[in-house]
């Protein structure tokens, strides 16, 4: 699975903690350097780089969560909580000189632990200049939010990379930090928000991830309704159904096929929707959304929707009164 998706452009990733991410992407026609061996696999590009190594005690979670009027899905490499610990400074750090860079000419380069704290992931930045280097340094053993420390105006001003390692792999981002009134780059990014890295939580509350578990890196297969207008991918929404059947937990897709049933032989929500908890719910109103969105005609899917999911209903109106009006 991780070469297969590694060697696919249309695949993204991320790697990081709650309110600090690294996220790697590249265009189907970018230059890229792919490498595969039994236990990992790596992609380089002018832009950044991603390289997985996983470990005996890795485990991959797949599954989908609800959006504001569709879905994602992904999947989350995940450690025992007990192995997934990284070394959680909290202070800015100067490190090494980074020899697992994935491209030659920074393996002089000196790495720096911006000191964020996170549980699975040291966030650092990568310097190859002696002189900022030798800057920065005067400044360690300080928080690089601390509003005495000069650090992260030098960082903003540098420009530098950003390495976010964790206990499985790492992603490496070499384009520029975005202004904080501009929007990220296309392509290989990050985010560093102050406020959701001190809630002190791992993941997204939407993600069903197992308790003592927790997600080290995510990768994200093709949606199978892309941006731009484009048709239901129905062969791209099958292999990730797929997916969780191999790396899903138990019975997540047992609701979804009960829905597509019920629907297909003219069964009323009713029947379904006192027995349901939270998770439930949610397995519903995505398999609705996939129904919709791969255009299946039934008269008792808007019925279905009304019941469960009335964002999707509202959305329907909204489109309609668009059409309307043009």
């Amino acid at each position: 699975m991780l070469h297969a998706q590694i060697a696919d452009a249309d695949t993204q990733w991320s790697l990081g903690t709650f309110g600090g991410i690294a996220e790697f992407s590249r265009d189907r026609d970018e230059e890229v350097r792919l490498k595969q061996s039994a236990t990992g696999a790596a992609a380089v590009t002018a832009r950044g780089g991603i390289a997985i190594e996983l470990s005996d005690d890795c485990r991959p979670f797949a599954f989908e969560c609800i959006t504001r009027s569709s879905w994602s899905q992904r999947v989350a490499l995940c450690l025992p909580a007990a192995d997934c610990a990284m070394n959680r400074r909290t202070v800015l750090t100067e490190l090494d000189v980074d020899r697992e860079a994935l491209q030659p000419e920074h393996r002089e380069s000196t790495l720096f632990d911006l000191g964020l704290g996170a549980l699975q992931a040291d966030l650092c930045v990568r310097i190859d200049d002696r002189n900022m280097v030798a800057r920065l340094r005067s400044h360690c053993g300080r928080s690089v939010f601390d509003p005495a420390n000069p650090a992260m105006g030098l960082l903003l001003e540098t420009n530098p990379h950003r390495v976010f390692i964790s206990r499985i792999g790492w992603i490496e981002v070499y384009q520029p930090i975005p202004p904080a009134s501009g929007r990220s780059p296309d392509g290989p990014h990050t985010h560093v928000l102050p406020k959701l890295l001190n809630s002190g939580r791992t993941h997204a509350a939407i993600e069903p991830i197992p308790e003592g578990w927790i997600p080290c890196t995510h990768l994200y297969p093709q949606h199978p309704v892309r941006d731009g207008g484009d048709p239901f991918d129905s062969a791209c929404h099958d292999s990730f159904q797929r997916m969780i059947e191999r790396f899903g937990l138990s019975g997540c897709l047992a609701i979804k096929r009960r829905v597509v049933n019920a629907i297909g032989s003219g069964e009323p929500p009713s029947n379904l929707a006192t027995t349901l908890d939270r998770h439930g719910r949610t397995g519903v109103r995505i398999a609705l959304r996939q129904l919709k969105a791969a255009g299946t005609a039934s008269p008792m899917l808007k019925a279905w929707l009304a019941e469960f999911d009335r964002t999707a209903v509202e959305d329907d109106a909204d489109e309609a009164v668009l059409q309307h009006a043009h």
